[in-house]
């Protein structure tokens, strides 16, 4: 049991650093305007709920190491989930290739968790 929590924590941390690697990126491509998403300017509520949902992971990996199965199994399933549906319905709003391919790599790592998480026999 503590080799799977160990994986689905992994995961979350690969997810986490593929959202990094993307932040980061658009910082130094000039994909971004500081301030400003899509052209409009954020609210310190917009950026407090961007905040809220992106700590989600660095949850997720204390959480998995905590939590005991079932309700380990079942909050990775629904956050994996949840997030998988939150990039494809984001996927399009990215225009550089770089983005599209990071966020592909996390809907990958969405469906391991899921995976993992389904097969996962107590």
């Amino acid at each position: 049991m503590e080799e799977i929590k160990i994986k689905l924590a992994a995961i979350w941390i690969a997810l986490m650093l593929t959202y990094l690697l993307g932040d980061v990126l658009r910082i130094f491509s000039g994909d971004f305007k500081p301030g400003e998403i899509m052209g409009k300017q954020m609210s310190q509520s917009m950026w407090l709920g961007m905040a809220m949902l992106m700590v989600v992971p660095i949850i997720m990996i204390i959480l998995t190491l905590i939590l005991n199965y079932p309700v380990n199994r079942w909050v990775n399933m629904g956050v994996a989930v949840s997030f998988f549906i939150i990039n494809i319905a984001g996927l399009p709003t990215y225009p550089s290739a770089y983005d599209k391919f990071l966020i592909i790599v996390g809907l990958v790592f969405n469906l391991l968790t899921l995976w993992l998480a389904w097969k996962w026999v107590n």
